[in-house]
């Protein structure tokens, strides 16, 4: 019985650390890659290195770089919005994100939609043309990973 525990422990330790590699646009080759994310952290480039950390997640939180100091949070994440810094202000959402689209502010309307999400590939506005992906992932992101990676592309690059 302790063996089976000890195996289950390795095998879910293994899954907790994949890394996810985010490549730019529809590429998947390795020189592409412009930041990986692995236990939370979201890194520049390949590197694993904690001097290239670009942000990492916190709870429901994403700082700026290595920082968890409350004037270093850059998004707070709740409910699907997404909010400037620290706040919970409805005045404060950047974007909302609601089955897979990305909406300016507090918007939910087709017109209003900035990107979108299918298959580990997110588009430009409401395209799923090959041409328009802005960027894909090799893995699973959870929200708070998926709206860190977005800052990365969109503020970082």
């Amino acid at each position: 019985m302790k063996k089976i525990v000890v195996i289950l422990l390795i095998i879910n330790s293994l899954f907790m650390s994949a890394q996810v590699n985010v490549y730019r646009g529809k590429s998947t080759y390795s020189s592409d890659i412009i930041c990986n994310v692995k236990d939370g952290n979201i890194y520049k480039n390949r590197s694993t290195y904690s001097s290239d950390i670009l942000c990492n997640i916190k709870n429901d939180k994403i700082y700026k770089n290595k920082s968890t100091y409350s004037s270093d949070v850059l998004f707070t994440i709740r409910d699907g919005a997404v909010y400037k810094g620290n706040s919970t202000y409805s005045s404060d959402i950047v974007f909302t994100i609601k089955d897979g689209k990305i909406y300016d502010k507090r918007s939910s309307y087709s017109s209003d939609i900035i990107a979108n999400k299918k298959d580990n590939k997110v588009y430009d506005k409401r395209s799923t043309y090959s041409s328009d992906i802005l960027f894909n992932f090799d893995g699973m992101l959870s929200i708070e990973e998926f709206v860190a990676v977005w800052y990365v592309f969109k503020y970082v690059y």
